[in-house]
């Protein structure tokens, strides 16, 4: 039986000012590194083989601090970012064999990104809502199918993230690794929804709090078996 561990990135500070952040590469917070400290903690009896983040720096850095705050998750092995080969704007100059047994690979993809915003990113929530109406803003927030001005609604993330679970990262939980998943509050739903055949309906009502642990056991065929969070 296999542990998926997910966790959204701490507190960035984009996150501390109530801004809309998508894809605009905001860095962790003070409190965002602190409660992924914290976090680490509470993972301690949790042995990660391996893990996959989004391409923004917040996630990364959630992930890293949490497999390196407590060297016991790692279960001796170092963690190594694993950039993709065929991105033209890699230098390759980390390309060599690898150890299995020392490593363990950190996949950054741009599958796990959270939802683009469009428009929205960079502006005050707040403030938004006041100029927009705050029922036109929840529904950009909040609804599964509509989406921000020139944005990605929560279907939209459905599409590419799921998929990529399935085909990349699932195959590590059937064969029998702990897989930790570090990324954002909307492609991680994407996940739960599939995980938890939730309807269109239920998801847009699953909130997820910053550096909070969500672990799930899969069995050898793939499915969800039992759900525990570390608040």
């Amino acid at each position: 039986m296999a542990k998926l561990i997910l966790i959204r990135h701490g507190q960035s500070l984009w996150n501390a000012e109530n801004k809309f952040t998508g894809w605009v590469d905001v860095p962790l917070g003070e409190q965002g590194r602190a409660e992924a400290t914290i976090a680490s903690c509470k993972l301690k009896h949790y042995r990660v083989r391996v893990c996959f983040t989004s391409m923004l720096f917040r996630a990364i850095e959630t992930a890293i601090i949490i497999l390196t705050e407590v060297d016991d998750i790692c279960d001796g092995r170092i963690p190594i970012i694993k950039h993709q080969a065929d991105d033209q704007a890699w230098h390759g100059w980390d390309k060599y064999k690898g150890s299995h047994e020392r490593e363990l690979p950190v996949y950054p993809t741009a599958m796990l990104d959270e939802r683009y915003y469009g428009e929205l990113q960079g502006l005050n929530k707040a403030e938004t809502a006041v100029k927009f109406g705050q029922e036109q803003v929840q529904l950009w927030r909040r609804s599964y199918a509509v989406p921000p001005p020139g944005g990605e609604s929560l279907a939209d993330t459905v599409k590419r993230t799921v998929p990529f679970f399935c085909d990349r990262i699932l195959q590590h939980l059937i064969t029998g690794d702990n897989v930790l998943i570090a990324a954002h509050g909307n492609s991680l739903r994407a996940i739960i929804k599939h995980l938890e055949n939730l309807s269109d309906e239920e998801i847009v009502n699953v909130e997820l709090g910053t550096a909070i642990p969500i672990i799930y056991d899969i069995d050898a065929h793939g499915q969800t078996t039992n759900k525990i969070i570390l608040n």
